[in-house]
């Protein structure tokens, strides 16, 4: 089994679903380089994840993995696509709840030292996820 087999669904199923912010330290190096541009605000390293979680869990408390796959891994490379589901319940970036429903994707690889994420690139649907909440025209 590659190395980082599975760490990505494990992330998304605990931290982002599952609420588990303390899977975090567990799953994610203190250092961990992240290419994606997160959330205004949002800290350089394993700070930095769990600002996103708590944030995205914040605008969208009932987050739901709707699909995630598929799931690739080579040696220290892991890659998936994932669909999220949610409400939008709490101030996500500055826009104001408007307890609309969203379904948005993204797209995310990691690089994995020692059974945890140490880098990490990503994209999500950023644009579709702004216009479902109000935020910008579609």
């Amino acid at each position: 089994m590659a190395e980082g087999t599975g760490l990505i669904k494990r992330f998304y199923t605990e931290v982002i679903e599952g609420g588990n912010l303390d899977r975090i330290d567990e799953l994610v190096v203190d250092d961990v380089l992240d290419h994606e541009e997160g959330l205004p605000g949002q800290p350089p390293g394993r700070e930095g994840v769990h600002f996103y979680v708590t944030a995205m869990r914040a605008a969208f408390p009932d987050l739901k993995v709707k699909t995630s796959g598929p799931a690739l891994a080579d040696g220290n490379l892991e890659a998936m696509h994932v669909v999220l589901t949610g409400t939008h319940q709490g101030d996500m970036a500055g826009i104001a709840p408007t307890g609309r429903s969203v379904e948005f994707g993204g797209i995310d690889i990691i690089r994995v030292e020692g059974g945890k994420v140490a880098e990490h690139w990503g994209v999500t649907d950023t644009l579709t996820l702004m216009q479902q909440i109000g935020a910008v025209p579609q």
